[in-house]
């Protein structure tokens, strides 16, 4: 099976969701709601992880039941993916993202929905530079003696 090109940058298991869950706490914008952290290169038996690509980003969505029919969710999802995909080169560390959508996103017109993912991973990406990597050697100064 070969994967396309975009599939590659999407979260697909139910544990990495539960992970990045797990992570990070919840952060808001106008439209959506999001996760993040950082991917880890090794497994918790020290293993290197066999979907962790050393510089690209991955993001998942979650849209519920609460969002409306199949149709109305597949169109959220849809819109959601495009906006994702445009503005996938702004997040350049190993990073993984869940976001979740307002109902309002349905309405949305595609710019602003665009803008609006854009600014959320700006946002992550800022984070994301400020947050040690894991195995990092931290400055002495920092260290406690």
């Amino acid at each position: 099976m070969t994967a396309n090109p975009n599939s590659i940058f999407r979260l697909r298991k139910h544990a990495d969701y539960q992970r990045v869950y797990k992570a990070s706490r919840k952060q808001f914008a106008k439209q959506m709601s999001y996760f993040f952290t950082l991917r880890p290169q090794l497994g918790a038996d020290g293993t290197p992880l066999r979907d962790a690509d050393a510089s690209s980003p991955r993001v998942g969505l979650t849209v519920g039941k609460v969002m409306g029919k199949a149709v109305d969710r597949n169109r959220i999802k849809r819109r959601m993916r495009e906006a994702v995909r445009k503005n996938l080169a702004t997040l350049n560390t190993p990073v993984d993202v869940v976001l979740h959508p307002r109902r309002s996103v349905i309405d949305l017109d595609y710019p602003t929905l665009e803008r609006e993912v854009a600014s959320v991973f700006r946002a992550i990406q800022r984070a994301a530079e400020r947050q040690p990597r894991e195995g990092a050697v931290q400055p002495m100064s920092s260290r406690s003696r």
